[in-house]
């Protein structure tokens, strides 16, 4: 007799995983042989390499039977319903509800608005500077013969009613620069936009200041000796349409690869000699005919720069030079206030002639000057010097400098 006796068991094996064990019996002339398949597979008995027991080959009509890959190959056929749970669709819904957010760039940023100096200034004329005016020195204290010698010889008084503008001035000099107020940190992005032309706002710190003649990263740190006045007067400079020129003469003199230097340290230079003057009172004849300090003290800057940037063009200066010829300006503005005033005026009424204003310094030499004149005159005329321009842009207009 022949037949064959299957049975055939669900299980769950390890890890939930669906398990199907089919035990076989097949009977051939009373003999039976059991066999049990399991997920298809039968499990080998001897067939071991390594200690390891290994499934024995079926063949691919036994694995039709299996009931897994059955399930499998019907579900192939239907489409899924997948369930999504309600924190994946809470997620999704926030996710759609958010904005995209593209990158922006520095120079994709608006700029900041450009300042003139009249706005600059009606800052500190509307700010509380209390405490910075406790601490200023407008004059020199004298005592015994140099006070009255100073009396009887020296210059006039500045008249009372220009006292609180006089002491403004000190007091700027007092204030430090601050990164909370926007109208310094417009001040400052202006002076660079208006010498490298510009039209995007710089990082605060950053080794690009040193392109306009800081010593480093932060420019505040050049500003120790004569505070934000320092940064007021070359903001005039660059923010005047009549002496814009000669401020981008002097910064194309000092990219010179020969006769370079620190534009923006230079400029607090000349605030510096500025400053002394104002306090020695060698501005007081000046401010007391114009009736105006914060105007003189203007005009007294760019006419010292003016003289320094002859002087260190034509003699053919260095950088090696900067401690004797800072010297030698200071000494001769102080003692000749109302000559560089009028060299300053001269210049700017030649350059309104649309005539070279180069050859004034030639026609009123300093002292300094006399030297190099004698020695062009005993050899070889020395050759102009030419320098490439940086950008020539329209200025802005602006009015005078005025108090409110």
């Amino acid at each position: 007799m022949e037949g064959v006796v299957a049975v055939t068991l669900h299980t769950e094996g390890l890890k939930s995983f669906p398990l199907e064990c089919k035990h076989t019996e097949v009977i051939t002339n009373g003999n039976s042989k059991c066999t049990t398949i399991q997920n298809g597979w039968i499990p080998a008995n001897g067939i071991k390499e390594n200690g390891n027991t290994y499934l024995n080959p079926v063949p691919i009509s036994a694995l039709k039977q299996n009931g897994l890959l059955q399930s499998l190959a019907a579900g192939g056929n239907e489409p899924k319903t997948e369930e999504v749970s309600l924190e994946v669709e809470r997620a999704q819904e926030e996710w759609d509800a958010l904005e995209s957010i593209q990158p922006v760039f520095a120079e994709d940023q608006a700029p900041s608005p450009l300042i003139s100096f009249n706005e600059a200034l009606q800052h500190f004329q509307t700010t509380d500077l209390g405490d910075l005016l406790k601490g200023i020195q407008p004059t020199i204290h004298r005592t015994g013969l140099a006070a009255i010698s100073h009396f009887l010889f020296g210059p006039p008084r500045l008249h009372k009613d220009l006292v609180e503008e006089r002491d403004l001035v000190f007091a700027i000099a007092q204030c430090p620069l601050d990164n909370g107020q926007s109208v310094h940190m417009r001040v400052l992005q202006t002076i660079y936009r208006k010498l490298t032309c510009t039209r995007a706002d710089s990082p605060r710190y950053g080794p690009h200041w040193e392109n306009v003649g800081f010593q480093g990263s932060d420019p505040a740190t050049d500003l120790r000796g004569t505070g934000f006045l320092g940064l007021m007067h070359t903001l005039y400079f660059v923010m005047d349409p009549e002496i814009l020129p000669l401020a981008r003469d002097i910064f194309k003199l000092s990219q010179h690869h020969v006769q370079n230097f620190p534009f923006s340290v230079m400029s607090i230079n000349m605030t510096r000699i500025a400053l002394h003057a104002l306090r020695e009172e060698v501005l007081s004849k000046e401010c007391n005919r114009r009736q105006q300090v914060v105007a003189v003290l203007n005009d007294f800057y760019v006419a010292t720069f003016l003289h320094l940037y002859q002087l260190w063009k034509s003699q053919r200066k260095t950088i090696s030079d900067s401690g004797h010829v800072l010297k030698e300006v200071e000494t001769f503005a102080k003692k000749n206030p109302k000559l560089i005033l009028k060299r300053l005026e001269g210049y700017l009424k030649e350059r309104r002639a649309g005539t070279s204003p180069d050859t004034l310094s030639q026609s009123n030499p300093s002292p300094g000057d006399t030297g190099s004149q004698s020695r062009s005159q005993g050899g070889k005329e020395e050759k102009e010097m030419n320098f490439t321009g940086v950008c020539e842009l329209p200025p802005e207009m602006e009015g005078e400098a005025r108090l409110i």
